[in-house]
């Protein structure tokens, strides 16, 4: 990373880079249309925000973009006709668009996942773009490669900041190009993980944020060294920036990731925040990926996003994967829980102390509290199986430490609570087993989400007792299962009725008008 300040040439530079970057990104003319699979045929491959160079020849044929469309339920919305998307169906088609490097790091994947195809070819030109796809659809990939492939060309931007360290000398610091806001600090962290991945081979540094750690170090690290991205919980990012030690002022490239996730959690004030302390609507690129759309992630695409584009793949609802089978038994009696978790593991032919290795499938059970999790964990370790666990009571270094064992395959079964059940990408889950089930049908689906991704096949064996909260979800979890062709008749013993969806501050009194038609100016004479 730098060290030095730009020269003034440099800043002349960068200043006129930035004025023809609005001047590219300005579609404020556009009206509203929508691309289906039968309009995409007639439109063309996009021109790159990057370079002038024709569309590859590699490109696919009209027929090729509508059976693909169609295949994958996909619908993008589009402000006008003439900025259509087409999506992308292979990597070859990125060659004109992204330096080798980042090509180099796709290598290992056989084909883009559909959002990742539908949402390149317009994030790379610069528009603003909402995502809506299931979990493990590749959503990290879809906004990390036009994330580096956008801020990389240049050397990244110099700040002088006066730290303490310094003794109010002015130092300098990398500037904050790049900001993605996750819901976790699981998901932070991996996406992290990912960020640094693409950014090393141009040396860009990624910095994650989030809480359940001592902040020093990460202030150390945003004021001392800095970074071209910053991935982080919107809590932590409004400490750092409440602090001085977090400018985000020259960030033009936001990334909402799982923001229906965020705003369920209570971030939405924080969300807006931290958007207004970025660079400015026309300056910014934003993208939002979100596993529905609700009215809530609506509002927020309305206030701080520029006419984007909204790619949909499957239904805006939420729905549950269909790769992966779904079994729910029902229980009598919850101490019959035990024996049958064990007696599943048997039938999986689950390993108990050996190594499961890299490509083994690994077995997640999700608990609904964190003295459950401890309670699950301890039961299946006296039964002689090498297990983790990952919840609210562990410390973080605990926590990352179970799932890295998990992750590479040192022990195969983990037991978590709902803070590990969305947004973190763990390689070869095979069977997700829900001990308790969650509070929330949304949360259920979250869960069945760890398995079943990239193109896989998965398993969901789901406890239900019908005791508390679970009696009122019953309803629910049987259309989940009906939608999905699968068996819902063990649930017939309890009411099948469903709830009427509630707004977090207003309830059940709560109408979603986001349909309805414009009020008309009332004339009195």
């Amino acid at each position: 990373m730098p060290t030095s300040a730009p020269s003034s040439s440099t800043q002349k530079k960068c200043k006129r880079e930035k004025k023809d970057k609005s001047k590219r990104l300005d579609t404020s003319t556009l009206s509203d249309s929508t691309l289906t699979a039968s309009s995409a045929a007639t439109s063309a491959v996009p021109t790159p925000l990057s370079t002038t160079r024709a569309p590859t020849p590699t490109a696919p044929t009209p027929a090729d973009v509508s059976a693909y469309l169609k295949a994958h339920n996909i619908t993008i919305h589009t402000p006008s006709s003439s900025t259509a998307v087409v999506p992308m169906l292979s990597f070859s088609q990125l060659d004109e668009h992204i330096p080798q490097a980042l090509r180099d790091a796709l290598k290992s994947f056989k084909e883009p996942t559909p959002i990742q195809a539908c949402a390149w070819p317009t994030t790379l030109r610069g528009d603003d773009v909402v995502g809506i796809a299931e979990t493990g659809s590749g959503k990290t990939l879809a906004f990390g490669i036009p994330a580096i492939a956008r801020i990389a060309p240049s050397t990244p931007q110099c700040v002088s900041q006066n730290s303490k360290k310094s003794k109010g000398k002015s130092t300098t610091t990398a500037s904050i190009s790049a900001l993605v806001i996750a819901p976790t600090r699981e998901l932070a962290i991996q996406t992290h993980d990912t960020m640094t991945m693409l950014g090393e081979p141009f040396g860009l540094r990624s910095i994650a944020v989030f809480g359940g750690v001592d902040k020093e170090p990460q202030k150390r690290a945003l004021r001392e060294a800095g970074a071209a991205v910053v991935v982080g919980t919107p809590g932590r990012i409004m400490d750092l920036m409440d602090e001085g030690v977090c400018d985000l002022s020259r960030v033009t490239y936001l990334v909402l990731d799982e923001a229906d996730r965020m705003l369920d959690k209570g971030f939405e004030n924080d969300i807006r925040k931290i958007m207004k302390g970025c660079a400015p609507v026309e300056q910014r690129q934003t993208l939002m990926f979100s596993a529905t759309w609700p009215e809530a992630v609506r509002r927020l695409a309305a206030t701080f996003q520029r006419n984007p584009i909204r790619i949909t793949v499957g239904s805006d609802d939420l729905t549950a994967n269909s790769r992966v089978e779904q079994t729910v038994e029902v229980f009598d009696d919850q101490r019959e829980k035990d024996s049958r978790l064990t007696a599943h593991l048997r039938a999986l032919q689950h390993k108990k102390t050996s190594l499961t290795g890299s490509d083994e499938k690994r077995i997640l059970v999700f608990a609904l509290y964190k003295k459950e999790a401890s309670r699950v964990e301890q039961t299946l370790r006296r039964a002689g199986y090498a297990v983790g666990s990952i919840h609210g009571d562990l410390s973080q270094a605990a926590r990352m430490e179970s799932l890295e064992a998990f992750k590479s395959g040192k022990t195969g079964l983990l037991v978590a609570t709902d803070v590990a059940s969305r947004g973190l990408d763990i390689p070869n889950v095979g069977t997700v087993i829900n001990y308790t089930f969650p509070l929330t049908v949304e949360d259920y689906i979250h869960r069945i989400g760890r398995t079943g991704r990239g193109g896989k096949s998965g398993k969901a064996i789901t406890f239900f007792t019908g005791d508390g909260h679970e009696r009122g979800l019953a309803g629910e979890l049987a259309k989940i299962l009906r939608d999905g062709g699968f068996d819902a008749e063990p649930l017939k013993k309890f009411p099948m009725t469903i709830k009427k969806k509630e707004h977090g501050a207003y309830g059940a009194f709560y109408k979603d008008t986001s349909g309805a038609a414009a009020p008309k100016r009332l004339k009195f004479t």
